[in-house]
C-alpha cells in the first residue's frame, strides 16, 4: 500500500469485473474511497471486497452510456463522500458481431460507440466539473491497444477504442486551466469477462499457452497489470501527465500482424 490516493473520492464504471474490479480493489487499498458502478448487480460483490478489505465503498448500478446515470454517479459520490477526484471510464463492450467488418450493421456500430465513446465523453463532462470543484484530479478513460491499428479487435470496438484516444486529446485541451487532468490506458490482450470467450475457447483446446504469443512477453496480461497503470494515471505523481494515451500490452503494438478474412484477394 502506498497510499497515494489517501483522501480521495474515486469513481470507477466497469467495476463488476476484470479492470475495473482489479482497479476498484487497488485505489482502494491505495487510500481511495471508490464508487463502483456497473450494469451488473455484481458490482455489490466487489464493493463488498473492497469492505471487507478495510476499504470504504459504495455500490452503484447504471449504463455507463447513458448520461442521466453518468451523472447519478458524480452526485451519489458527492453526496456521499463530499467530492469527486478520480473517475476511471472503464466499462466497455465489444458488440455482437464476431465476423470480419461486413458481419457487423449499423446498429451494432452505434451501441459499441455509445458505451465506448459516448461513456467516456459524458465522464469527462460530468465528473470534470466536480473534480475542479474538489480541488482538481484525474480522469482515467480505456482504450485499447486496437485504437491504434487495424487488427486488435472487431471494427466497431476498434473505431470506438481510437475516438477515445482522440477525446482524452481533446479534453485535456478542453481542460486546461481547470486541475483536471485527463488521459487514458490502452489494454493488450487482458483476460476479462470481455475476453473470456477467447480464453475458455483455447483452455478447451488445450492451447492455452499460445495466448499472447503475438507480444513480445509471450503472455496475456492481468486485469492488476492495467489497474496499476490507472492508478498512477489518476495519482500525483502523474501530475505533468495530461492528455496521454499509456500502452499497457506487453508490446504487441511494436508490431500488428494481422490475417486477412476469409474471401479478401490480393491483385
Amino acid at each position: 500500500m502506498s497510499e497515494v490516493l489517501q483522501g480521495k473520492v474515486a469513481c470507477i464504471t466497469g467495476a463488476a469485473s476484470g479492470i475495473g474490479r482489479a482497479s476498484a480493489l487497488l485505489f482502494a487499498a491505495d487510500g481511495a474511497r471508490v464508487v463502483c458502478f456497473d450494469r451488473s448487480d455484481a458490482v455489490e460483490a466487489t464493493a463488498e471486497a473492497v469492505r471487507a478489505a478495510g476499504g470504504e465503498a459504495l455500490a452503484m448500478t447504471g449504463d455507463a452510456g447513458e448520461e442521466a446515470d453518468v451523472a447519478g454517479l458524480v452526485a451519489k459520490a458527492q453526496a456521499e463522500f463530499g467530492a469527486v477526484h478520480v473517475f476511471f471510464a472503464n466499462a466497455g463492450i465489444t458488440g455482437t458481431a464476431r465476423g470480419g467488418f461486413f458481419d457487423s450493421d449499423a446498429a451494432n456500430w452505434m451501441e459499441v460507440l455509445r458505451v465506448n465513446l459516448v461513456g467516456p465523453f459524458v465522464a469527462v463532462k460530468h465528473a470534470a466539473p466536480a473534480i475542479e470543484s474538489s480541488g482538481g484530479g484525474a480522469i482515467v478513460c480505456t482504450a485499447s491497444v486496437a485504437a491504434l491499428r487495424s487488427g486488435a479487435g472487431p471494427a466497431p470496438y476498434s473505431a470506438s477504442k481510437a475516438g477515445v484516444a482522440n477525446l482524452v486529446q481533446t479534453a485535456a485541451q478542453q481542460l486546461a486551466g481547470t486541475g483536471v487532468r485527463v488521459n487514458g490506458v490502452a489494454p493488450g490482450l487482458i483476460e476479462t469477462g470481455m475476453t473470456a470467450p477467447l480464453y475458455e475457447n483455447a483452455r478447451a483446446k488445450g492451447l492455452e499457452d499460445q495466448i499472447g504469443l503475438l507480444n513480445p512477453l509471450g503472455r496475456g496480461g492481468e486485469p492488476e497489470e492495467i489497474a496499476r497503470a490507472a492508478l498512477f494515471l489518476a495519482s500525483d505523481a502523474a501530475s505533468y501527465v495530461n492528455g496521454h494515451v499509456m500502452v499497457v500490452d506487453g508490446g504487441l503494438s511494436t508490431s500488428h500482424p494481422v490475417t486477412r478474412p476469409p474471401g479478401l484477394k490480393r491483385d
